[in-house]
């Protein structure tokens, strides 16, 4: 969603996230204000959350601060993994902003990408692209590495006995498989083509290792 407030001027708002109530929102805030007022940036709005990135956008406040925002409208945070739980999600984000001409001004990276018909914004998200690539790329390799010795000895079959029902039913060895490689849950969900929270919830139901945080 775009903000339809067409004829406002141009804003700068910052955005602000913390994954762990031992982290502090202000730390983050004053870093963010002693950066805009080195560069001469007078910060409109704070969206301030805190929230691991294994939440939703909607819950990450994503959602409400791309509403927000219109053509000419300025984006600061401290750092890019403030914005998301992956590479890919990151960069889809920020290929967003840039294509709906929001600057964004990333503290730690020391980067100022300034929309879409900026040559080094569009150089940088075609390196940041590559990089989500290269990411699913090494995650599929080392998954096609996990199983190989896998095939054909039956490990990957359905489990007997297995209660309830669910989508991922017949799937639990190849699930235990990545656990076991140390693949992340929603690095699964992503090979998976699911939802993170309903592979995790299937995972705790199943026992199919210690319960973890939905």
């Amino acid at each position: 969603m775009v903000s339809k407030q067409k004829n406002r001027s141009p804003r700068v708002i910052a955005y602000v996230r913390v994954s762990t109530d031992q982290q502090d929102v202000n730390k983050q805030r004053l870093e963010i204000l002693d950066y805009a007022n080195r560069n001469k940036i007078t910060i409109d709005e704070f969206i301030m959350v805190e929230g691991s990135s294994r939440k939703t956008p909607a819950e990450r406040r994503i959602d409400e601060m791309l509403a927000k925002f219109i053509p000419g409208d300025t984006l600061v945070i401290s750092e890019l993994s403030r914005l998301g739980r992956s590479i890919p999600e990151v960069i889809a984000l920020v290929n967003t902003l840039v294509k709906l001409n929001v600057r964004v001004m990333i503290i730690k990276q020391g980067m100022d990408l300034k929309g879409e018909h900026d040559t080094t914004s569009k150089v940088m998200v075609t390196v940041f692209s590559l990089l989500a690539e290269l990411e699913r790329d090494l995650i599929s390799q080392r998954t096609k590495a996990a199983l190989a010795p896998l095939k054909g000895t039956g490990a990957l079959g359905r489990r007997k006995g297995s209660t309830g029902k669910s989508k991922f039913d017949g799937r639990e060895e190849e699930i235990q498989t990545f656990l076991r490689k140390k693949v992340s849950v929603a690095a699964i969900a992503r090979m998976l083509d699911c939802s993170r929270v309903g592979l995790a919830n299937f995972i705790n139901s199943r026992k199919l290792r210690k319960p973890i945080a939905s």
